[in-house]
């Protein structure tokens, strides 16, 4: 167990007669990157804040760096970085402010802070932006912001909430460049999202919906368990007409779900079978092509077990 560094043992969270966190168990080792993952409602944030310490399990419990989130609060909260869906920057002051102000908070000395605010704001690439108004900021650089806050005291364990949302593909990638190397060090890292094609990035994974994780593992292994079936990309000019058409069809076919631009079916059929099905069904495609499942398609499957 020395290894473990995160473990949550039948936490449970509930609001009234909600029940936010249902009864979950895990545990995540010394230098992982552990991704909780799963739509919004299905209890992601509310386990992370049980885990930070900053709200109070109804009942199990969950350990980090070794110290009960019930008991030890606020010897959890030393160890730990944390980077909230909302930012918990002060828009009235620069970047260097904030950071000064989250290293005294954090019970750094005037000469360590220097050091780290210069050691963070060059490895999150933050040195142009050090004496800007942080309301001056455009969006990705304030998440940035938010990391660098999170990063400052050296602390052994990550919890990053959505670190992503709302981030463009170039900031997204940044941040997974950022994550890659905490790991590299020998930090933990648990982040939640909601982008399956961040997944790729994370050794483990726990799939979480209405409060249950309802599959945690390796990707690979996920994969290999969950897909027994061929699954099609269908390319089509009008997804949403297209999907009408084959959903009445789903008891004969498969799962059929909308990806963007494309529908996805998950089947038994051979391709040319599938051609002559959608052909009779007057589906106007342009290509159909069998594919990898996606971390989507797991999920989507899933849910609906």
């Amino acid at each position: 167990m020395q290894d473990i560094v995160v473990y949550a043992e039948n936490l449970t969270k509930k609001f009234g007669n909600f029940v936010a966190v249902d009864n979950i168990c895990f545990e995540v080792k010394k230098g992982e990157i552990y991704g909780f993952l799963g739509a919004n409602g299905a209890g992601k944030t509310t386990t992370i804040r049980m885990l930070c310490g900053l709200i109070t399990p109804t009942s199990g419990d969950g350990f980090v760096c070794g110290f009960s989130i019930k008991e030890n609060p606020e010897e959890v909260k030393k160890r730990i970085g944390y980077m909230s869906q909302k930012f918990s920057l002060y828009n009235i002051l620069t970047v260097r402010e904030n950071l000064e102000f989250y290293g005294g908070i954090y019970g750094l000395d005037s000469g360590l802070i220097k050091k780290r605010i210069k050691e963070i704001s060059e490895k999150i690439d933050l040195k142009e932006e050090i004496d800007r108004l942080v309301e001056d900021l455009p969006g990705g650089i304030k998440q940035r912001v938010a990391l660098a806050c999170a990063l400052l005291h050296d602390p052994q364990v990550i919890f990053l909430d959505e670190p992503t949302a709302g981030v463009d593909p170039v900031l997204r990638k940044k941040f997974w460049d950022i994550i890659d190397e905490l790991s590299l060090q020998g930090k933990t890292v648990f982040v939640t999202t909601h982008y399956m094609d961040e997944v790729e990035h994370c050794h483990r994974i726990a799939l979480m919906d209405e409060g249950k994780i309802i599959k945690e593992g390796k990707i690979n292994k996920i994969k290999n368990q969950d897909f027994d079936k061929k699954i099609y990309e269908i390319t089509v000019s009008d997804p949403v007409t297209e999907y009408k058409k084959l959903i009445k069809e789903k008891e004969k076919i498969g799962d059929i779900s909308l990806h963007g631009s494309y529908i996805h079916i998950i089947t038994d059929f051979f391709k040319e079978k599938l051609k002559e099905l959608l052909s009779d069904n007057n589906v106007d495609f342009s290509e159909i092509k069998q594919i990898n499942p996606s971390m989507e398609d797991i999920f989507i499957k899933l849910v609906k077990k």
